[in-house]
């Protein structure tokens, strides 16, 4: 396990540089895809595709190609990351950026929530709950749990893109009120200590350098008795780090989707009892099972594509359509230069994402609850 350094924060720097990449009229605006591309600054977006490039660079000359680099910068790298893809995000999973279980007779929409509320449940959430969702994206989450429960939520991202993606959704919805949204890195949360009766990460502490690291934080801001639930990416049983073909899909998962490094769901569980967590409640969602009937990866393979054009967009037909139309953009000058690596970025990440999955040997879906003790 690397012993990670904390990174001096520079808000400043990354709400600058944000404002000038994305334009600020895009920012205050639910700006279609085509719109949010062409505003783009292309200078400094060509300039973001080579920096999150550079951490994934073969050869003696790469700066940051290991994971080693990769942990030591873990705020650059996923804070490039979501420069560069919330767009394409928004564009191809709404304003919710996660897997769900899935059964035959449901929607994408339906599943979703479902999977959201069933995390509410573990996490004790209910009217006037002060609740923290670590790694908030765009808010969908966050929104989804007010309404489900009347709850209060902070959210903590450290992108101020989707961090101004959240707030404005926040005042289409009407939701000012019940939600606020605060920039910060998760290992080194702005919050005094027990500020909340619950938190909840869906699909983010995997962007965490250690696992033990944020979930200490988290337990720092918890009260004690309070709950932390959690959906946790994770390296399964079934995963060999020998092998050779599973090491590239792994990869594949990690580079496509700005994870510094993948743990095993074991590394996860040792991490929450080294924290001094009391775990009630384990496991991998993704083990079709009632009500689980389709597996979480079929998404990606086109399972809605004909519901809606989200789910065209998240088919594998949808990538091509959608790689033909960026590439087009690029060429004419409509789209930043780098556009069309970013969408092949998101096409590995899908691609390592169904094969990982059928292989069984990893899970966006390992589900923990957990309580810090009240002593």
């Amino acid at each position: 396990m690397p012993d990670t350094q904390l990174l001096k924060p520079d808000h400043q720097g990354d709400l600058d540089l944000s404002r000038a990449l994305h334009g600020e009229k895009v920012l205050a605006s639910d700006g279609e895809f085509i719109k949010k591309l062409r505003s783009k600054d292309h200078d400094l977006h060509a300039a973001q595709v080579d920096q999150y490039s550079s951490f994934w660079e073969d050869g003696k000359q790469a700066q940051n190609n290991n994971d080693e680099s990769r942990l030591g910068l873990y705020t650059k790298l996923t804070n490039t990351y979501y420069n560069l893809a919330t767009d394409f995000y928004e564009y191809g999973w709404g304003e919710s950026f996660h897997f769900a279980r899935k059964t035959y007779s449901d929607t994408w929409a339906t599943s979703i929530a479902r999977h959201e509320h069933f995390l509410a449940k573990l996490a004790g959430l209910d009217k006037g709950t002060k609740v923290l969702d670590v790694g908030c994206g765009v808010g969908g989450p966050a929104r989804e749990m007010i309404r489900f429960t009347r709850c209060h939520v902070t959210g903590i991202n450290n992108n101020d893109y989707q961090i101004e993606r959240a707030r404005q959704y926040a005042k289409k919805f009407g939701q000012e009120d019940h939600c606020e949204f605060v920039k910060g890195d998760f290992l080194q949360m702005p919050f005094p200590d027990n500020s909340f009766d619950a938190v909840y990460a869906i699909e983010a502490t995997c962007h965490a350098p250690e696992l033990e690291k944020v979930y200490s934080e988290i337990f720092r801001v918890l009260k004690p008795g309070g709950a932390f639930a959690l959906y946790e990416w994770v390296t399964t049983d079934q995963y060999d780090e020998n092998d050779p073909i599973q090491r590239q899909i792994v990869r594949d998962v990690e580079k496509g989707d700005g994870i510094p490094k993948l743990f095993s769901y074991k590394v996860c569980l040792d991490a929450l009892r080294n924290c001094n967590f009391d775990i009630f409640y384990t496991e991998d969602l993704a083990i079709p099972h009632v009500g689980h009937e389709v597996p979480w990866y079929s998404e990606l393979e086109g399972g809605s594509m004909f519901q809606s054009l989200r789910g065209f967009a998240r088919s594998k037909v949808g990538h091509l359509v959608t790689n033909t139309m960026v590439g087009l953009m690029e060429t004419v000058g409509l789209a930043p230069k780098g556009s069309l690596e970013v969408q092949n970025v998101l096409l590995t990440a899908s691609n390592g994402l169904i094969a990982g999955g059928k292989m069984g040997i990893f899970t966006p879906m390992y589900c923990v609850g957990c309580k810090k003790p009240l002593n």
